[in-house]
């Protein structure tokens, strides 16, 4: 088990009224480092400037907090995700004024669309120079106002440990997400007070967590009168630690369970009830199940565009009773008839005992014709591949050789494109916290600063980092961090010259027209080559302190990932050179209805007469 497994584990916080810690003279740099040791951060990762520098000279003397160094403001945000993702606490990241905090805006918003809790510290200019296109000056409270849950301006050293304590609070409550905490270069200088805790003053924030009751029993009635119903399991659940609970409402019910790409690993998927990944690139029956439900019942999640592709067609017999912690998702998007604010541990737990009293008094749903249809969907439509015809290396079975031979408890962090749907599709999750990516934002680059991340928060445990060549050339320099720093990541370069999802999409919507698409273009001596070659991935990453290795034959395959995987001293990189022609399927193309998902190219799935009944 996970330590995400057993629940989410935001910092300690202070109370009002609680015992208060001896007072100490500091400066408003000495009094944020205090503070962020009494909050619980270990880890910030980040680059020093002129106007965060007064912070990093009381850092150096902590013995709690342990800076990463990186080599760019979006590694350090992306890292700081990982972290978060991987161990349930908040990530931590910092930069200095101006273009260190615009930097660091990417994985700010990244953050704010999957819920991740993040603190953001940035420095800034000094307060009386605030407004003055100063050197190095950007309005980043402004900037990154509607991708935050909140943000904080600080030019009060006194203000400092209050503001620290309501950042983690406000981040690691209700529904998760990044909170920026902006402090003006002279409140880091000057003298202040400091002592622990702090009062704190947040009068309109308060996150409802305990479900309303008569919600719980309508959609416990609903579960049992439903012939079709599907649990539509979102990212929320294992932000929550939820994981045990759906397990077991799953199971009391027998209802099928659909886990979106922010949720893979909250239900086992090797479990019978599992019928996979909805959405664009989603399973054939998990797609179909939700279109052809008569109830569905979303827990922590949002009914995204990539899940429910054309919206007005989207699951058009189906009830919705939709389970949210924030009350701004519900409705936002399909219309519940049942609503329920409220943690999803809390509600998922109450619906247990809701449905168990509905089934005491013999109201317990019959879903035997739907699972005949389920199981027959999954037999005629499952999840595969097909070999190239060249002998080449195919993505879809590195990546799932990568995943059959990690060892256990292995975290896999992916970047965007058609390598993160394969890693999805591919690698089997059985655990909450196993599986990092991009969800909402879809933001190349990801992959190496949050494995990164990870491998810091959990050093026990084996992280591989599943990226494109595109990706990769975002923010490989985050392997010198890792080589520097002891954090002994490994990553898999799936190599096939281009930006692939881009180019699936040229492929089969632009008649084949490789516009600014092809990464290897160059001297016809390197087009002769498949894959990126320049830059060469071997030397690059040897150059910045990893092992290095490649692989082009499907018979080497076995052998490198178990060389790979046997080094745990340096980071690794394993650059795979594979076929550029294989895409991903299934696929519901964009803007169109999800009964019109295609199991493979030119392949519509056939569901039989009277399905739509």
């Amino acid at each position: 088990m996970t330590e995400q497994a057993t629940g989410h584990h935001p910092q300690p916080r202070p109370r009002n009224g609680a015992t208060t810690s001896p007072v100490e003279h500091v400066t408003g740099a000495q009094s944020l480092i205090r503070s962020l040791e009494e909050v619980g951060a270990d880890t910030v990762f980040g680059i020093p400037g002129g106007a965060i520098l007064p912070a990093y000279d009381p850092m150096m003397d902590s013995q709690k907090v342990r800076h990463i160094l990186v080599r760019h403001e979006q590694g350090a945000g992306h890292a700081a995700t990982g972290y978060a993702q991987a161990t349930g606490r908040v990530g931590v990241c910092m930069a200095t004024s101006g273009p260190g905090a615009t930097n660091l805006v990417t994985p700010i918003a990244d953050a704010h669309m999957d819920s991740v809790p993040l603190v953001a510290i940035t420095g800034q200019v000094a307060s009386k120079a605030i407004g003055t296109d100063a050197f190095q000056e950007a309005d980043i409270c402004g900037i990154t106002m509607p991708i935050t849950k909140h943000n904080f301006l600080v030019t009060k050293a006194e203000d400092i440990p209050r503001t620290i304590a309501e950042a983690f609070h406000i981040a690691s409550t209700g529904r998760p997400g990044p909170v920026l905490v902006d402090i003006a270069k002279d409140a880091l200088q000057a003298k202040t007070t400091f002592s622990w805790p702090p009062q704190t003053d947040l009068p309109g924030y308060r996150p409802v967590t305990k479900p309303h009751a008569k919600q719980i029993r309508e959609a416990a009635k609903l579960i049992s009168a439903a012939k079709r119903p599907v649990l539509y399991v979102g990212g929320g659940v294992i932000k929550s630690g939820a994981t045990a609970e759906l397990k077991i409402l799953a199971e009391l019910t027998g209802a099928p369970v659909t886990t979106t790409l922010m949720a893979l690993g909250a239900f086992p998927d090797s479990h019978p009830l599992h019928v996979g990944m909805p959405g664009m690139h989603g399973a054939v029956t998990a797609v179909t199940a939700l279109q052809k439900a008569d109830l569905i019942v979303a827990l922590g999640a949002r009914f995204d565009d990539r899940v429910t592709g054309k919206l007005d067609s989207f699951a058009p017999y189906a009830k919705v009773v939709h389970a949210d912690i924030d009350p701004a998702e519900i409705g936002k998007n399909r219309a519940a008839d049942v609503p329920i604010v409220g943690d999803a541990r809390e509600v998922i737990a109450d619906l247990v005992q809701a449905v168990q009293a509905e089934h005491s008094e013999g109201n317990k749903g019959d879903y035997t014709a739907w699972w005949s249809d389920l199981n027959r969907w999954r037999e005629t439509y499952p999840l595969g591949y097909d070999l190239p015809e060249d002998g080449s290396l195919s993505p879809q079975q590195v990546i799932q050789r990568i995943g059959q031979l990690a060892p256990e408890g292995t975290i896999f962090a992916a970047g965007v494109g058609q390598h993160q749907m394969w890693a999805a599709h591919f690698i089997d999750y059985e655990q909450p916290a196993t599986w990092l990516n991009s969800g909402g934002a879809g933001t190349m680059g990801y992959a190496v600063p949050a494995a990164m991340g990870a491998k810091a928060g959990l050093p026990d445990r084996p992280v591989w980092a599943i990226d494109g060549d595109g990706c990769f050339q975002m923010t490989n320099q985050e392997l010198t961090t890792c080589a520097l720093n002891n954090i002994p990541i490994k990553v898999a370069i799936i190599n096939n010259g281009a930006l692939g999802m881009v180019r699936q999409w040229q492929t089969l919507f632009y008649n084949q027209r490789y516009s600014n698409t092809v990464l290897h273009s160059g001297p016809d001596e390197l087009k002769a080559n498949k894959g990126t070659r320049v830059p060469d991935f071997v030397k690059l990453s040897e150059a910045m302190g990893c092992v290095a290795l490649r692989c082009e034959d499907p018979a080497d395959l076995d052998k490198i990932i178990a060389e790979a995987n046997a080094i745990n001293d340096r980071p690794v990189v394993v650059d795979f050179i594979v076929h550029e022609d294989a895409q991903v399927w299934p696929m519901v193309a964009a803007g169109t209805s999800n009964d019109e998902v295609m199991a493979a190219r030119g392949v519509r799935p056939d569901f039989g007469d009277g399905e739509d009944d």
